[in-house]
């Protein structure tokens, strides 16, 4: 299967721009594999570190949550919106910089109603940066 791109994943999540963070996302084997290109214009390193800018962690998981997100276009998410409800087990290994694509991969690994346990790991060139234990909820959108 090939890759979403960004337009094909807006008809899947409700995130936009500057909150649409990955750039495309492949379904493979029950996982998504997300890419997030770091530009180095982000938002989120204007002040986050003046002269060192690295991507903050808490947009490191947000990445590989919405990567996971995607393995809920079979309809379920329709009309719903996805909020984090935990995460656990986070650990950051490796700075993620400008030049950078963070390569996430996620899989769902149980449902009970309308809340999703997932896991992920992001990389660059193939070195850990971050994994996490997370779970979230789907929400009708009002």
């Amino acid at each position: 299967m090939n890759p979403m791109n960004k337009e094909e994943i807006k008809g899947l999540l409700p995130h936009r721009e500057p909150m649409l963070l990955v750039d495309e996302v492949e379904l493979r084997e029950g996982k998504a594999l997300g890419k997030c290109r770091i530009r180095g214009d982000e938002y989120f390193l204007q002040g986050h570190f003046p002269g060192n800018p690295v991507v903050p962690g808490v947009i490191l998981c947000e990445m590989m949550a919405q990567s996971a997100c995607v393995l809920l276009a079979e309809g379920a998410s329709e009309g719903m919106t996805p909020f984090f409800t935990s995460l656990d087990k986070v650990k950051f290994r490796e700075q993620v910089k400008p030049g950078d694509t963070l390569e996430t991969e996620c899989e769902i690994l149980r449902q009970r109603g309308s809340f999703y346990f997932a896991k992920g790991v992001g990389r660059v060139k193939g070195k850990l940066c971050v994994s996490a234990e997370f779970s979230f909820a789907l929400v009708k959108a009002e």
